[in-house]
């Protein structure tokens, strides 16, 4: 099994809409050796359920995102992942800093919707979608 975190600042928006959304392509495309998780940089929301903002957007696309509690990320997990993702390039420089080789999980930063409107959370998942499109063909076997 091959194994993917995704990260962004507290586990609650970007990241576990990328985890929900990347599992779900690669069901769909028949890829089943990649085990999908994710995490945040920092600790402060760990135990939460996503934020309902993220979790209704996933909804209105068809996906479910009701399993899903915070968690931070630990670098000792760098040796038991493959593939580790960032959100944006804070948390690409952030991981960076702690251990392994880390990419972007789209061509550009996913914004944080967190502060903004809720239709950024729509807009947030319609990046992730195309970034996952793409993450979904690199990962094929």
């Amino acid at each position: 099994m091959r194994r993917v975190e995704i990260v962004c600042s507290g586990n609650i928006c970007r990241s576990p809409t990328g985890e929900v959304v990347l599992r779900a392509k690669l069901a769909a495309a028949g890829i089943d050796d990649v085990v999908v998780s994710s995490s945040g940089t920092g600790g402060w929301h760990v135990g939460d359920p996503m934020d309902p903002r993220a979790a209704a957007a996933l909804r209105r696309r068809g996906y479910d995102g009701s399993a899903h509690r915070a968690r931070q990320f630990d670098p000792r997990w760098f040796g038991e992942r493959d593939l580790v993702l960032a959100m944006d390039s804070g948390h690409l420089a952030e991981l960076s800093r702690r251990g392994d080789t880390v990419q972007l999980f789209a061509a550009d930063d996913v914004p944080d919707p967190y502060y903004g409107e809720d239709d950024g959370f729509d807009e947030v998942l319609a990046q992730i979608e195309k970034a996952a499109d793409q993450w979904v063909d690199r990962l094929r076997p």
